[in-house]
């Protein structure tokens, strides 16, 4: 606790603490796992309290992309895009393996919009590669919303709980300091 205190001391003092609040302000994470239904032409109602969270980003829309590891697909807010592609826009497109991980990565993205109804419209080459029928299912992963076909959702869940104890342990167990700066 001393230390993150002290660390705290040092981003006040450095005059950054505005610059923190502010990403800590902006930064949108979501929360909940809904079931809907998609129909014949891929739309999907979005449930209310996904509804509440995307509201103050509506405007600007969003980007519906595959996922990289998943068969499923990614909601992007597109304030959340533009910043994944300040990230991916410092690779060094001369390098072939940059260039062949962007056109991968940016297969088959769309700008989406959720109508006035609160629908969301799945292109169908997105529904193919996810393999959405009808029973769907929409995930807060942090700043995104994955949207899975209901069946291969409950297979990911599934094959996760192998051992999630070990894998948490893995990827959060050494982690005994925040980073405030």
């Amino acid at each position: 606790m001393e230390n993150l205190l002290t660390k705290w001391y040092n981003v006040v003092k450095s005059g950054k603490y505005i610059l923190y609040l502010i990403e800590l302000i902006k930064m949108q994470h979501f929360i909940g796992t809904y079931e809907c239904k998609a129909d014949a032409k891929g739309r999907i109602m979005v449930p209310m309290p996904f509804k509440k969270q995307l509201a103050a980003m509506m405007q600007e829309g969003f980007v519906l992309k595959r996922a990289v590891f998943n068969s499923c697909l990614e909601l992007y807010p597109l304030k959340e895009w533009d910043a994944l592609m300040g990230r991916i826009n410092k690779l060094n497109r001369f390098n072939k393996k940059n260039n062949d991980f962007i056109r991968r990565f940016t297969a088959g993205v769309k700008l989406v919009d959720i109508d006035a109804s609160g629908r969301l419209l799945i292109p169908k080459d997105l529904i193919v590669h996810a393999g959405i029928e009808k029973e769907v299912v929409l995930s807060a992963a942090v700043n995104i919303i994955e949207v899975w076909d209901k069946q291969s959702y409950e297979a990911a869940i599934d094959a996760a709980k192998v051992d999630f104890g070990a894998l948490a342990e893995e990827v959060m167990g050494d982690q005994d300091e925040v980073d405030l700066s």
